[in-house]
């Protein structure tokens, strides 16, 4: 895979919860909530300012990050599911 998002956009891939909540009861497929948990797969240079400066991105390729639940653009590559996303989108990142 070979993604290079653009400007202040991230790629990321959403962190999968376990199959069993408390309680040993197990929640199908269909009425999970998304993940809010990802993590970070590639990232753009950063956005430019009025008069032509880059802002680098605080996130980075590998860090572990908290985003709301219908954050970003869904996209398919090469088969897997990932989320196309601004920085500003990102809540937290998970140390």
């Amino acid at each position: 895979m070979n993604v290079k998002p653009l400007a202040d956009r991230i790629l990321v891939r959403r962190l999968e919860e376990p199959e069993t909540k408390r309680g040993g009861i197990i929640i199908p497929d269909t009425a999970k909530e998304k993940p809010q948990q990802a993590e970070v797969v590639a990232t753009g240079p950063g956005r430019l300012t009025d008069d032509g400066k880059r802002i680098a991105l605080e996130v980075k390729a590998g860090d572990k990050i908290l985003m709301g639940k219908y954050s970003g653009t869904e996209v398919r590559i090469d088969g897997s599911e990932y989320l196309i996303m601004r920085e500003e989108d990102v809540l937290a990142i998970v140390g």
